[in-house]
């Protein structure tokens, strides 16, 4: 009888850490990928996509995960329709050939149970780097509304935009550009 218990305990062990990786899906209408860049030196233009999508796993227990973030580069949205066309053509986001960028997470570094960075690589113009984001925000609750498990995140990240092929005007038109990213996630 006690290995039988026994048996049981450690498959409940083998199942519960098995289950434990939960998948998040991203809400589109919660989460925007904005960047920002100096313009001349006269300002800083702040622009966003308005279409962000993918899937996020979470193991909080095992301080793992993974983020799959794909964005809709036709929705970028600089607040201007001329300049959103300007700003799709080949010589900046070149829409027409990669009309999305993405970003795969390789590793989810915790300060205790707070994440507090996102390894991985960004693709855009076909061109993949290492990126690190740096997690501002992040809050795993249940949804008052869903009457789900969702989580939310803001992180933040640098790049210069040369080297993903789209410098064109840098460096008078800024060459580092700023990222930031509103995420909101709902279990599956």
């Amino acid at each position: 009888m006690k290995k039988i218990v026994a048996l049981l305990i450690a498959a409940g062990f083998s199942m519960s850490a098995f289950a434990a990786a939960d998948t998040y899906n991203i809400d589109p209408s919660h989460t925007f990928s904005r960047f920002e860049y100096s313009h001349f030196g006269y300002s800083t233009q702040q622009s966003r996509f308005n279409n962000t999508t993918g899937k996020i796993t979470l193991d909080r227990a095992a301080k793992t995960g993974s983020v799959d973030v794909v964005i809709d580069t036709k929705s970028v949205d600089t607040g201007n329709s001329v300049f959103n066309n300007h700003i799709q053509a080949e010589d900046f986001f070149d829409t027409t050939k990669f009309p999305t960028i993405s970003y795969k997470s390789t590793k989810f570094n915790f300060d205790g149970d707070k994440l507090a960075s996102v390894d991985g690589n960004l693709t855009i113009k076909g061109v993949t780097k290492p990126v690190t984001l740096t997690v501002t925000s992040f809050q795993c609750m249940p949804h008052p509304m869903l009457k789900k498990d969702a989580c939310g995140a803001n992180a933040v990240a640098k790049i210069k935009r040369t080297e993903f092929n789209a410098g064109k005007y840098a460096p008078y038109v800024g060459d580092d550009v700023s990222l930031s990213f509103a995420i909101e996630s709902v279990k599956e």
